[in-house]
């Protein structure tokens, strides 16, 4: 079972992931990165061909399910119901060269919206077990 579908608990027991990362703001402003850099960046060709012509119902699906992953408020559950993450993603063709360029966008966006280097790492672990979860095409 992959990692993402729990929310991640903070070293800080007496603060969220969510609060920690800085709430809403800096959520929406990791998200926006990381789509802005799957825009901009060549070695992320793949990762971007996935997402279609427009990144904008990526972008707030994230956001979204990010803030209640998170711990912060669950706007998408409220809106869509369980994430079902790998079956929500099974129409997407989905290998190690995407699921490495989904980590390393993510990677550099928290670096580009200065997460903090510790949580960043947690982060990053949680999500490459997930990205490698969600993999449904063989190499």
């Amino acid at each position: 079972m992959a990692l993402i579908q729990q929310p991640l608990e903070p070293t800080d027991h007496t603060r969220s992931v969510f609060e920690l990362i800085g709430g809403e703001p800096q959520v929406r402003a990791l998200v926006d990165r990381f789509y802005d850099l799957m825009d901009l960046e060549p070695d992320l060709l793949e990762l971007r061909a996935a997402h279609g012509p427009s990144l904008d119902n990526a972008r707030d699906r994230l956001f979204w399910f990010l803030c209640g992953w998170m711990g912060g408020p669950d706007h998408y559950v409220s809106q869509f119901g369980h994430p079902r993450l790998r079956a929500r993603h099974l129409p997407f063709s989905i290998g190690s060269v995407e699921r490495d360029q989904w980590v390393t966008c993510m990677g550099r966006a928290m670096q580009d919206v200065g997460v903090e280097a510790n949580l960043a790492d947690r982060l990053l672990a949680s999500f490459f077990n997930t990205a490698d979860w969600m993999r449904n095409r063989a190499d």
